[in-house]
């Protein structure tokens, strides 16, 4: 596997982690150092989580998601080395920034917890069979998109279709990518 290496100067002080709250990117002062190390796995799929808080995501992958729905997403290049030091192939911090409220509470099948005290006031939980329905309007030219209520990232058909014509399976995780119906969840 490999690790992310960011120096103290990559970010402005204070901040410990990459990734800001509001999410996007934070202003760089250097490009963050992906440093591939065979020992530790496999090299990076063309979608891997867990890093800072981001993505990681292939130049293919990317080269999908900045054409299909350019504004649903912040990318930051990294320094991808290889083992012996020379330049890899290139990747990038992705972080899905498109907030869209709507989810068709209505004519979806999960549970709304409102019993504790969420940032948002409610928390849509997609455990045990949900079922999740979006009112086409609010999406408007949205593809790929966050709702307020949970953490779920969820895209359309034309995404999906997109990333298998880009030669990536989406049906597995054999390339990092398992997109779910969300009408089976």
């Amino acid at each position: 596997m490999s690790s992310l290496r960011t120096s103290s100067t990559c970010c402005p002080p204070p901040r410990l982690i990459l990734k800001p709250e509001v999410g996007g990117f934070p202003p760089l002062r250097e490009t963050p150092r992906l440093v591939y190390n065979p020992n530790k796995g496999p090299p990076p799929l063309d979608l891997e989580p867990g890093f800072s808080g981001y993505w990681l995501v292939s130049e293919r992958l990317q080269q999908v998601m900045a054409t299909v729905d350019p504004h649903a997403f912040a990318f930051a290049e990294v320094d991808y080395r290889l083992a012996a030091g020379s330049a890899g192939p290139r990747h990038f911090l992705c972080d899905v920034v498109q907030q869209i409220d709507a989810l068709d509470e209505v004519a979806s099948r999960l549970f709304v917890d409102t019993t504790e005290p969420f940032v948002n006031g409610k928390f849509y939980d997609l455990t045990g069979g949900a079922s999740v329905t979006f009112d086409r309007r609010r999406l408007g030219d949205a593809h790929v998109f966050k709702t307020p209520y949970t953490g779920a990232v969820f895209c359309d058909r034309v995404f999906k279709d997109t990333v298998t014509a880009a030669g990536m399976a989406t049906d597995t995780d054999a390339d990092g990518l398992w997109l779910i119906d969300a009408s089976d969840i």
